[in-house]
């Protein structure tokens, strides 16, 4: 699997804006996005917003990042955080007991 870690910084007051337009990404887009395995979402205690996406490969992860849908949904969620995500992308390995 491919896809990317991420932190986010919501504006001050604009927490539940943030994850309510990450649970809209899922509900709108992700069921119709070729290669969307799942995302998860950590709440950080200091208030960040750190999360994980998952897509099948790189192609279908990069494909999704170049829709204009996709800029479309960051450009309102970008509106919400203090700064850009930061974002670290890669080749996901996975473990299980």
């Amino acid at each position: 699997m491919y896809g990317s870690v991420f932190r986010m910084k919501p504006k001050p007051g604009a927490r539940d804006a943030v994850l309510q337009d990450t649970e809209q990404w899922y509900k709108e887009r992700g069921k119709d996005v070729p290669g969307f395995v799942a995302s998860y979402a950590l709440e950080a205690a200091n208030g960040d917003i750190i999360g994980v996406a998952f897509f099948e490969n790189e192609e279908t992860y990069r494909r999704n990042a170049a829709d204009p849908g996709q800029d479309a949904w960051y450009q309102r969620l970008r509106a919400n955080l203090e700064a850009d995500p930061e974002w670290n992308d890669g080749l996901f390995r996975t473990w299980h007991k």
